[in-house]
């Protein structure tokens, strides 16, 4: 029965969509060519009660169902992981393996549609919640999760619930966006690295062609008459780039700021540019919502903030509550003797202040 009232409260979560539903993607590169990802994740109805798991290898999980059992596919961890995960513990929805492969899921809403759940295949059925998990618990490259894919069926645990659409890259720096649209899967080569929410990721590229008058940099003057006009500041190039929190703009903003960031030698460096970047798309609580609706009593709709180093198999993390960077080193993790274990993002929620 608790495994049911969970489901259900994260049923809620995903069947509202209007209220900052939202994740936004980036990729960085060093001068050496190592990768970093990072994402956000958005929601500004309740707090998620996020959480952290370290899973060993040899742990052995089950699918959830519709039913609201544990009846999907059985998989046992070949590869230690580390993940972050949202309303309980079996739902990663970011994370890296000891590989290096690392994955996470971005909401989809509307334009997802998965096959409807049969209870003959419930063996080799999955929960879209728990893809991620599969994923790194059994697989080092995108070529072995493509190749798996093809026997597994896709599932929500409630179809009245948001899809939502993955992606997934190795230390070789390729990366993937795994979309399910109409029922079919969907695999599309991210080379640009920045993936957000609906609609799907070939329509986010094509309407990057909208903005090709924007540039790094500062405008020239210019003339009109007798009268000269200067820009008020710099950065002028990106003027006229849009700003609101719709998954088109992010898609936008994030591939602007991720191409005009400044190349770092470091994976180090690229963490930390990576939470500079995406600091412009945190959003605050209050602007999902109308006069007159009452606001949750959370600090932000961006509820964390996530950065992963695949070479060096560190995840960092930062959160509504605490804007302390935090991280989880894979290498220093026995994954044939750690505990299956997992805690709460934020022990206290609050942010710490250090007076001076």
């Amino acid at each position: 029965m608790k495994n049911v009232i969970w489901i259900t409260a994260l049923t809620v979560v995903l069947m509202r969509p209007l209220i900052a539903e939202a994740c936004t993607g980036i990729t960085l590169k060093t001068t050496n060519d190592s990768t970093v990802t990072a994402r956000t994740i958005e929601w500004a109805g309740s707090d998620l009660e996020s959480k952290y798991a370290v899973v060993p290898r040899g742990y052995v999980q089950r699918s959830f169902v519709p039913e609201g059992a544990k009846d999907g596919i059985e998989f046992t961890a070949k590869f230690g992981y580390v993940g972050l995960a949202v309303q309980q513990a079996e739902f990663v929805v970011e994370g890296i393996n000891e590989a290096g492969l690392a994955a996470g899921l971005f909401y989809f809403p509307i334009y997802g549609e998965y096959e409807k759940y049969e209870v003959d295949k419930k063996e080799s059925t999955i929960s879209d919640l728990q893809l991620v998990s599969w994923i790194l618990s059994n697989f080092k490259s995108i070529d072995e999760v493509k190749d798996a894919m093809r026997h597994v069926h896709v599932v929500a645990i409630d179809p009245r619930g948001s899809t939502v659409h993955w992606r997934i890259t190795e230390e070789s720096g390729r990366q993937v966006v795994l979309e399910i649209v109409g029922k079919q899967m969907m695999w599309h080569e991210n080379t640009l690295g920045v993936l957000t929410n609906s609609p799907d990721f070939n329509w986010h590229l094509t309407n990057l062609n909208n903005y090709t008058n924007l540039s790094a940099g500062p405008i020239r003057t210019n003339k009109v008459g007798a009268l000269n006009l200067v820009a008020f500041g710099g950065g002028g190039g990106l003027h006229g780039i849009p700003g609101d929190m719709t998954p088109p703009s992010r898609f936008v903003r994030a591939a602007f700021f991720q191409s005009t960031a400044p190349q770092q030698p470091t994976t180090d460096k690229c963490v930390e540019q990576a939470f500079h970047i995406l600091n412009n798309f945190d959003i605050p609580v209050g602007i999902q919502f109308a006069e007159g609706d009452t606001i949750p009593d959370i600090p932000s709709a961006t509820q964390w903030t996530v950065a992963t180093d695949l070479k060096n198999r560190r995840i960092y993390y930062r959160t509504m509550y605490n804007s302390t960077i935090r991280c989880f080193d894979l290498k220093k993790i026995n994954f044939t003797k750690v505990k299956y274990r997992w805690a709460p993002l934020d022990v206290e929620k609050r942010q710490p202040i250090v007076m001076q």
